[in-house]
């Protein structure tokens, strides 16, 4: 277990942990397709995430080159728009870019002025170079670093991925924090030698019994007050 004094770098991960992703993703789908029922929705969505998650494993284990989150999400919205026999070229296109407009969670923008006036915050996603900027933009959030995995040709939790942080961040990774929303996103983190803090967020992938993540919290306020009490 880390002790908060340790800690001199905070990196966030982005898409699910300060952005309410499922929800964007949901209602971009909803937009194209307005008189498609809840379940319907729902079971598209299942469709895009099973796609992104689908790629980005043929893409680790090596039988699929690198592709970044752009040419994946215009994969994953074309798949939505073949099962559900939408035909709109503009619709599907704006459906496609729905990464770069997604919403933070409520208490995404105050904790991360809170703890970056205590600590350099990086975001680090698996989003594209051009969707991160746009996405920061749309959702207001500030950092003084936001890396994508793009420049190392990964996606999370390729060890390269994480590394990204630990070169800017420049300190042994012992004293860098990777926070996240997802359980196997923090694992990568440790298996670098870095630090973990588990945030709650609906749809989020929650710890195990056997994961031994160093914080574990309901919101950034609680985790803020955590690595910022004297």
């Amino acid at each position: 277990m880390a002790e908060a004094c340790e800690i001199e770098v905070v990196v966030f991960d982005i898409l699910g942990t300060m952005v309410d992703e499922p929800g964007g993703l949901r209602t971009a789908i909803r937009d194209a397709l307005p008189t498609s029922d809840d379940a319907s929705i729902d079971q598209l969505l299942t469709v895009w995430q099973e796609h992104v998650e689908h790629e980005q494993k043929r893409i680790a284990d090596g039988s699929r080159a690198y592709a970044n989150s752009e040419i994946i999400d215009r994969e994953a919205a074309q798949r939505v728009a073949d099962c559900a026999g939408l035909i709109d070229p503009a619709a599907t296109e704006r459906l496609a870019t729905a990464s770069q407009r997604l919403s933070p969670w409520d208490d995404s923008l105050a904790g991360l002025t809170r703890l970056g006036r205590s600590f350099p915050v990086l975001g680090l996603s698996h989003a594209s170079r051009a969707t991160l900027l746009r996405l920061n933009a749309h959702a207001g959030l500030r950092w003084h670093q936001a890396l994508s995995t793009e420049d190392a040709q990964v996606h999370k939790p390729a060890p390269e991925a994480y590394r990204l942080a630990l070169d800017a961040a420049g300190c042994p990774p012992e004293h860098v924090l990777m926070v996240a929303a997802h359980a196997w996103d923090l694992r990568g983190a440790l298996a670098v030698g870095m630090r973990a803090a588990y945030v709650q967020r609906p749809g989020g992938d929650p710890p195990e019994r056997r994961d031994t993540f160093d914080w574990r919290s309901n919101g950034l306020d609680e985790l803020a007050t955590a690595l910022t009490a004297t």
